[in-house]
């Protein structure tokens, strides 16, 4: 199993047009350090789309969770973890993650990057099945699911730090480098501590 410590660039994963993502390499670097995640750990990444966070966690996690409700995101999850040597740690579960978190017991770590609307429940959820010390990340392309995190993860007495990254990657042209924004992604983390 590959357990290095870079970050997978993003042209080497396997692409799917019906699943978001990777995640740019540049968000997955904040969210694994926003994660403090552990060897110990075990993760729980919803809305797994390619796979780009779940390969990162399987590389420095004891278990990954990988879940989607996309039969194709499941399917290009799976192809990515086989093609980086990443599969022994990781369980990719098809179905909506509201329903699968009844299945797994205590987790670290709950990663949120999609969640089909349910995200309050999810967030509730999750938190109920967290360790101490656990932590809870969401991340959001839309300012009305920044707004139903932070919400959601104060009315569990919970404080969230929040980060809006926006990226700009450079294109080499005849006459110079020019900036390519990306859209921009808001990170929201909270630690549960009793």
């Amino acid at each position: 199993m590959d357990r290095g410590n870079g970050m997978i660039k993003d042209q080497e994963f396997i692409k799917n047009p019906n699943v978001p993502g990777p995640t740019k390499e540049e968000v997955r670097c904040i969210v694994i350090c926003k994660s403090d995640v552990k060897p110990k750990d075990v993760v729980v990444d919803i809305g797994c789309g390619t796979g780009g966070l779940t390969l990162e966690f399987a590389k420095m996690a004891k278990t990954v969770y990988s879940i989607d409700i996309n039969h194709d995101a499941i399917e290009t999850t799976q192809q990515n973890l086989e093609k980086h040597g990443l599969t022994g740690n990781v369980e990719v579960i098809e179905g909506d993650g509201f329903d699968v978190l009844d299945k797994i017991e205590k987790f670290d770590l709950l990663v949120i990057g999609g969640s089909g609307g349910k995200l309050p429940f999810l967030i509730e959820k999750g938190y109920n099945k967290l360790n101490n010390n656990g932590r809870i990340i969401i991340m959001a392309i839309l300012l009305e699911t920044c707004t139903e995190a932070i919400s959601s993860l104060e009315k569990l007495s919970l404080k969230p730090d929040v980060v809006n990254v926006s990226i700009s990657k450079g294109e080499i042209t005849k006459r110079g480098t020019m900036m390519l924004a990306r859209n921009p992604i808001t990170i929201i983390s909270a630690q549960k501590s009793i």
